[in-house]
């Protein structure tokens, strides 16, 4: 089991989907919303962890759903789990309020980490293109376009063909610090 603080990291990257996990099983209607979610973390290879939560979806309640699920899913589906029986224990999703101007170099640091096969990176992105993709728009494009760039691609054009300014000012400044990095 992680540390308390590795525990809190994770619920806090994935509170958003922990969150609609348990809205929807208490109101249906949602359920559209949540299997979009639910397809996209399958895309960015969460399938086990989907599996599990289409299990809790259909009614499944027990703990050996844990059983055979790595470390992070554990805490994610143990945090479902809990949040059904008492939403209180839900986590709470915290305002991001970092400085944006840092995004672009460390999105490019992960990238180049990632690229060079560091594993914690690459589950970290993952982790990230699965937040960004639920936020649709600009977020949504960059993820899509995250494991592009990690294979090398460094071609704006192609990177930016379905972004807004701010989306395309953010895939600049990134492949702007890879190019640094690249050159080091």
């Amino acid at each position: 089991m992680p540390t308390p603080e590795k525990q809190e990291q994770i619920l806090q990257t994935h509170a958003s989907l922990v969150i609609a996990v348990v809205q929807t099983i208490q109101n249906p209607q949602l359920k559209p919303h949540l299997e979009h979610v639910l397809q996209q973390s399958a895309q960015n290879g969460w399938q086990a962890l989907v599996n599990v939560i289409n299990k809790i979806m259909a009614g499944s309640r027990d703990q050996a759903l844990l059983n055979g699920l790595d470390e992070e899913d554990v805490v994610i589906v143990d945090s479902i789990l809990r949040g059904i029986q008492d939403p209180a224990t839900l986590p709470v999703v915290e305002q991001q309020t970092g400085d944006a101007t840092q995004a672009g170099p460390m999105m490019a640091r992960l990238i180049d980490e990632a690229r060079r096969g560091d594993a914690n990176a690459l589950s970290l992105l993952g982790s990230m293109a699965e937040q960004m993709s639920q936020a649709g728009g600009d977020m949504a494009n960059l993820s899509a376009v995250l494991k592009n760039m990690i294979d090398g691609e460094r071609d704006v054009d192609k990177l930016c063909t379905r972004m807004g300014p701010q989306g395309e000012s953010l895939i600049i400044q990134i492949l702007g610090e890879l190019a640094k990095r690249d050159f080091h």
